[in-house]
């Protein structure tokens, strides 16, 4: 959509944004653990999982139904390894403000356990879209961010999850739905071509499939099949890159 039919429609996508936002049901985090172990033989695959309300399990009651949950699981049953895991993750951030979370959480990587960490994975992008940042600062936000847990923190490869297809979000009128569906796209493209250059970052396509059934009861967030085929999708490629023969990059 041009940048004169979305001002000429802003009036318009204003109302239904704060409309949307008042009948929306505010559901809570998902309750449970936010760091486990599952057992193995065999060093242990280390997790940072991070992000914004999808990381943080909204949609569902508890971290076993989660993405967390689904992922380490998954992650664990195809490396058939050990895998040490923990979740820091709020619901509403942006990319930008989940690289503060982390900052602020990991400031002292002894004490968090993060140091040697194998693998992060990063869900963000639909607050991005939301707050109206242009896909290519949100790029150099996850560039800094992904930069920072390579270098800072010591991770080894970092993954990032597609945005959703927002434009098949039923709790979104039109065409305040087509105009984020438009922009998520367009951020999920630039994170795409810009992960294609990377050999220490990965973003991984996930054909999703968004029927009533599938989303949690704000028809917004993720429900439990979303979140599993997520979970396992990002642990199948996890999964790969250990056994190519080279430890991440």
């Amino acid at each position: 959509m041009s940048v004169a039919l979305k001002l000429a429609l802003a009036p318009v996508l204003v109302a239904q944004a704060v409309a949307t936002r008042r009948r929306a049901p505010a559901l809570p985090e998902a309750a449970g653990p936010r760091v486990g172990e599952l057992p193995g033989d065999g060093e242990p695959l280390r997790v940072l999982i991070a992000g914004d309300s999808s990381a943080a399990g909204v949609g569902v009651d508890h971290q076993d139904r989660a993405l967390a949950g689904h992922f380490s699981r998954a992650l664990h049953r195809l490396a058939r390894r050990p895998v040490h895991w923990q979740l820091h993750a709020k619901s509403g951030l942006t990319t930008r403000q989940v690289h503060a979370l982390l900052l602020e959480r990991l400031r002292d990587p002894s004490r968090a356990g993060a140091v040697g960490d194998d693998v992060a994975v990063v869900v963000t992008g639909v607050n991005d879209v939301i707050d109206l940042v242009p896909p290519r600062r949100a790029v150099a936000q996850r560039e800094a961010l992904a930069d920072w847990l390579l270098g800072s923190i010591g991770v080894a490869h970092v993954v990032f999850a597609p945005l959703p297809p927002v434009h098949r979000f039923a709790l979104l009128p039109q065409p305040l739905r087509r105009v984020m569906g438009d922009d998520a796209r367009a951020h999920d493209d630039a994170l795409a071509r810009w992960a294609a250059t990377r050999r220490d970052v990965s973003h991984v396509p996930i054909a999703l499939d968004l029927g009533p059934e599938a989303m949690a009861a704000d028809g917004f967030h993720p429900g439990e099949p979303v979140y599993r085929a997520c979970g396992e999708a990002l642990a199948a490629h996890v999964a790969e890159l250990t056994t190519k023969g080279r430890r991440w990059t």
